[in-house]
């Protein structure tokens, strides 16, 4: 991912190429073709927009409910470049548009969009815009333009392989300073209006810095900064055990009564967690209530 600034600093840009991150994803959560473009958007996106936030342990939520056959996507990404996600339903299949591509919208369907921001006070920042298109990019536009009253544009692309592979995945967001210059505002409208697709850039290798050279063209593109980005999960046993003694001791006690292990999943990472009832006997005796 690279960050960068143009026109003396009147825009600010992003931009990222992800398909180890978004096939890692595919295959944590064996996502249909459909459902690995959504979810690899939405990853994309993440990343960039955490990297927006200031403080290390701060964290954002973007979370996608529709009337689809998806239901819904998650994803959580930091400052870092960590980011990790799932869709409610992986492996949904619908048809492809009538020009081959991959119908994201028809999998999502109508519902809202949901930008949250932990940065470690009492209430997270809680964004919420309707669908416009259910096709992500349109819609965090959108987000962009009436949540945070910053005129942005975003881009973001999947191309899958014939073995339903990820190809490539990446993406932009570009928004402009409220100072921005009207001839910078109808420059960058050119620039944006000769891209046709983020997936044709990708598909050409263009790199982040190429991704923006050619979008900033003639507003003195400076990047400031790259930083990896990565498909990572802080799950672990011990946050599972904790998880399981703050269900307290009537629902451990159930399970113990039941006599069988158990088998904990993590939503963003598909990780499985077995509990013998012996430990689950030990976690009995550490809970409180």
């Amino acid at each position: 991912m690279v960050r960068a600034t143009a026109a003396d600093a009147q825009i600010r840009a992003f931009a990222c190429t992800a398909r180890e991150v978004v096939e890692t994803a595919r295959q944590a959560h064996n996502t249909s073709p459909v459902v690995t473009a959504a979810l690899g958007r939405l990853i994309c996106a993440g990343a960039m927009m955490g990297s927006m936030l200031k403080g290390e342990k701060d964290l954002l939520t973007l979370q996608i409910k529709g009337d689809g056959p998806v239901r819904g996507i998650t994803v959580t990404a930091d400052s870092l470049g960590n980011v990790k996600g799932y869709a409610n339903v992986p492996d949904v299949i619908v048809p492809a548009k009538p020009n081959g591509k991959l119908d994201v919208s028809g999998a999502i369907g109508n519902g809202q969009l949901s930008v949250i921001k932990d940065m470690g006070l009492k209430e997270p920042y809680v964004g919420q815009t309707l669908l416009q298109t259910g096709e992500i990019a349109e819609d965090l536009t959108y987000y962009f333009a009436t949540s945070e009253q910053v005129p942005s544009s975003v881009g973001l692309g999947v191309l899958m392989n014939r073995d339903n592979t990820v190809k490539q995945a990446g993406g932009f967001i570009i928004q402009l300073m409220p100072f921005a210059a009207d001839e910078v505002i109808d420059r960058l409208e050119q620039n944006l209006k000769q891209v046709t697709s983020v997936t044709a850039l990708l598909d050409e290798g263009k790199t982040p810095e190429q991704m923006l050279e050619i979008l900033l063209d003639g507003l003195s593109p400076e990047m400031t900064d790259t930083m990896p980005i990565a498909f990572s999960c802080n799950c672990s046993r011990q946050k599972i055990e904790k998880v399981l003694i703050s269900l307290g001791k009537k629902e451990i006690r159930d399970m113990i009564e039941d006599g069988k292990d158990i088998e904990v999943n993590c939503h963003f990472c598909n990780s499985h967690y077995q509990f013998t009832v012996e430990e689950l006997k030990k976690l009995y005796h550490k809970s409180k209530a």
